[in-house]
């Protein structure tokens, strides 16, 4: 099942990995920070707007996201 924390952990990891700070990556991804940081946090669900609005700061497909988000769940 797909749930916020899975997609907030995996945010997390993926942003880490490409270096990215909070503010940084919120900025590229059109979000306010404290919005962002809630979604790490799993006290927000992102909506499809707010996912393609991250996978595009990581560069990435909507596909890669649900990718990492299965590999994690591993």
């Amino acid at each position: 099942m797909l749930d916020a924390e899975k997609i907030g952990k995996t945010i997390h990891r993926l942003r880490n990995e490409n270096g990215m700070p909070q503010e940084v990556f919120s900025g590229s991804a059109a979000l306010d920070c404290t919005h962002y940081s809630k979604i790490e946090r799993v006290q927000r669900t992102p909506t499809l707007e707010t996912n393609f609005k991250m996978v595009a700061a990581l560069e990435m497909k909507p596909s890669d996201l649900i990718r990492e988000i299965e590999i994690d769940l591993l």
